[in-house]
């Protein structure tokens, strides 16, 4: 908190021995903060030598492993509850039919407030809550800028591919039919490998992170938690299907983003009581207080002791140090190193991932480009303000956190264990509890989407009937729920952390997007030159990140080691998509195919057999003509290429000439993530409800008399009535 003349508490000015520190220790600290011109904390309050503990248990967890099961598989099933309830009332008021298109596509009529907190929550992984507060914890303010930045504009731009969709294959229910209708088989074997890959790697990584996280803070077992959360989420998923997935989207969004505001405003806003200037104070309260924390910080000599927690001195120990040795500045080579590979990998995770492209064929015409460019904003917010919150309070209050915690995802729950005793890690757990069944139910119909119409009714029974389609995607729904379990357990008892695998992403996906967009975005790319990029641009790059892994010293300790390292890693990366885009840049010039689009409206058909062939893919309103759908491209081309030069070119170069930022420029940074998390909050929470109002009002009997409730009402409209 700030030091204050005639208040109480501490005062400015004043040297104070806390518990535990000599009276010639805290003359030292007191004299450091006078040399660095502290305004507004007195260091004194502070005991820098005995950071602050945040375990419990006395093997080092925060909670019993009872207490976590109980809130994994409470959460779980209230959600399930709730969920299943509102699909039949969905069903009932709705007039929703339950057929193979209705599960696998929610009816194509999702409005805009629905899409955009349905992306949101498919995009909040357990590593966007644990690794964007553990690079803030690294490299201060400028790892959870490239985190979010780095990760947003993959989906503002997908919103152009998502109207192309609209407008070019408007029946498709994955985007491997448009492959197959346009490259033929060899391609469509290819992509599919590639699309089964992006699923596996992320939902691997999900089960990874949360399971892990389980474990450090609770003593759960991985093996049996990684079985039990894909469990929690297979009731209302064979249920409702995709619609369901996307209202348990839109509540584990809203109880994401209103913790979100809790900490962030605890941290920039509220000031704790610290009354007793015998204790060491553990509050923030302002931008100004952290700032002149994390000053103090990094003026320490350097100190780093795994069994006492520290991390003290300048910026970034371990890796090399950011301008000035601070936190606070944008120039951090190891940062900017992060953001280019944050970049690369997760174009990956959203253009090779089927869950994203089935948000498109489900939203609405209207809906498609701009719930993408909303979800987007909206989830920047995420792990930009909530790692520049508790990323940055573990270093300001001195918390007892280790780089191996840190890599296991810790810093958010120690964070807030600081701050708020154990409420505060119990609120960071329910967060991830929320990130985690979100998206795994998202990857679960995504791949059963995926091995329904790509191999079942291709390749197996291609006259399958909607029934049979509907079958076959519940079987496929459990099936892959196993699988991510599997995967997950493999990666834990190999010893691949997180962070390797979110790195990896990179490489092993990056060569597959340019021709996946490429296959609606233009008619020139052909098939030959489409495989040779993923498969030639995969292999290039897989061999450049070994190469390069081989090439360290053993300083860096084994090779498994060395190919974690971020400047391998980063390499496979940069070549993966660098090549791919070549040969696909080469393709396009030297023998342009000229596709004719009309094929895929005569190849990619809707499936028959429980009603679901008379579905309107584009509805009935003036938003699904030709000329609104060319306008929204339009748009939305314009606004995803502004707001992505915006995001990792505008305003990073404007702050580079800062250097360290000073406490005036390092206040707006952080009124900016209090802002932008509050607006978000209030945007993604209420807008669902607002577009849904005219169905809460007829359910409720408010309507006009005679009114029924629209077959395009959303199921969030069933949740308010709930």
């Amino acid at each position: 908190m700030s030091c204050g003349y005639g208040t109480s508490g501490f005062q400015c000015g004043v040297v104070y021995t806390v518990d535990g520190v000599t009276q010639e220790r805290a003359q030292e600290i007191h004299d450091l903060g006078v040399t660095i011109g502290l305004t507004e904390f007195n260091p004194t309050s502070v005991d820098w030598d005995t950071p602050i503990p945040w375990k419990s248990g006395s093997d080092g967890t925060i909670m019993t492993s009872g207490e976590a099961w109980g809130m994994m598989i409470g959460f779980g099933l209230g959600l399930t509850a709730v969920t299943v309830l509102l699909t039949i009332m969905e069903k009932k008021f709705g007039g929703s039919a339950s057929t193979s298109e209705q599960f696998n596509t929610a009816g194509r009529d999702v409005k805009i407030g629905l899409t955009g907190s349905v992306i949101v929550s498919q995009w909040t992984w357990a590593a966007t809550l644990l690794q964007s507060s553990n690079v803030a914890w690294n490299y201060g303010i400028t790892g959870p800028f490239w985190y979010a930045s780095g990760a947003t504009i993959q989906i503002l731009l997908f919103g152009i591919l998502a109207i192309e969709l609209k407008r070019r294959c408007p029946s498709a229910h994955t985007f491997l039919e448009v492959i197959k209708a346009r490259w033929g088989t060899a391609a469509h074997f290819v992509f599919l490998i590639f699309g089964l890959l992006a699923n596996l790697i992320v939902s691997a990584m999900l089960l990874l992170g949360g399971c892990a996280t389980y474990s450090a803070v609770a003593g759960v077992n991985v093996q049996a938690s990684s079985f039990v959360i894909p469990l929690l989420t297979l009731v209302y998923t064979l249920v409702g299907g995709l619609k369901a997935t996307f209202l348990a989207g839109y509540i584990h969004t809203c109880v994401i983003m209103v913790i979100l505001v809790i900490f962030v405003t605890s941290v920039y806003g509220i000031e704790f009581d610290c009354s007793d200037t015998t204790k060491s104070c553990v509050s923030l309260g302002s931008a100004s207080v952290v700032y002149e924390r994390l000053q103090f910080m990094t003026s320490l000599p350097v100190r780093v002791n795994e069994t006492l927690g520290l991390h003290q001195g300048p910026a970034n120990l371990g890796g090399e140090l950011n301008r000035q040795g601070t936190y606070l500045t944008m120039m951090s080579i190891d940062g900017f190193k992060f953001g280019v590979i944050n970049i690369i990998g997760n174009f990956g995770t959203v253009f090779v991932d089927q869950s994203y492209w089935q948000s498109a064929i489900a939203a609405k015409p209207s809906a498609a480009h701009k719930g993408y460019i909303l979800g987007g904003m909206v989830w920047f917010t995420i792990p930009f303000a909530l790692a520049t919150a508790l990323g940055l309070a573990g270093n300001a209050l001195n918390v007892a956190l280790t780089s191996g915690d840190a890599g296991s995802g810790l810093v958010p729950p120690a964070s807030a264990i600081a701050l708020f005793g154990d409420w505060g890690g119990i609120l960071v757990m329910v967060q991830l509890t929320m990130a985690i069944l979100s998206t795994g139910s998202a990857e679960c119909i995504a791949v059963s989407s995926l091995l329904s119409y790509d191999v079942y009714r291709t390749y197996i029974n291609p006259q399958a009937s909607g029934k049979q389609i509907l079958l076959m995607s519940r079987v496929f729904v459990c099936l892959w729920a196993l699988v991510m379990a599997i995967a997950s357990i493999v990666l834990n008892e190999m010893g691949v952390g997180l962070g390797y695998v979110y790195n990896f992403m990179a490489t092993a996906l990056g060569s597959a997007v340019v021709p996946i967009a490429c296959s609606i975005y233009t008619d020139k790319l052909d098939s030959i030159f489409a495989m040779a990029a993923a498969v030639l641009g995969g292999i290039i790059a897989v061999a450049s990140w070994l190469i390069y892994a081989g090439s360290l010293d053993d300083s860096y300790g084994s090779f498994f080691d060395k190919s974690g390292q971020l400047e391998a890693q980063l390499t496979g990366g940069c070549v993966a998509l660098g090549a791919s885009a070549l040969i696909c840049g080469i393709g396009c010039v030297v023998k342009p195919m000229n596709f004719d689009w009309n094929i895929l409206l005569e190849k990619v058909e809707l499936v028959g057999g429980d009603g679901g062939e008379d579905a309107k893919v584009l509805g009935d309103d003036v938003d699904g003509t030709p000329e609104a759908l060319l306008a929204a491209k339009k748009w939305v081309w314009k606004v995803a290429m502004g707001l992505t030069f915006f995001l990792v070119v505008a305003w990073p170069a404007f702050f580079v000439p800062m250097g360290m930022f000073g406490k005036s420029t390092f206040q707006l940074w952080s009124g900016i993530a209090l802002m932008w998390g509050w607006c978000g909050t209030g945007v993604i929470v209420f807008l669902p409800i607002y577009e849904s109002m005219g169905g809460i009002m007829s359910i409720c009997g408010l309507g006009k008399k005679g009114e029924a409730p629209s077959k395009t009402t959303e199921v969030v409209s069933s949740s308010a009535t709930a």
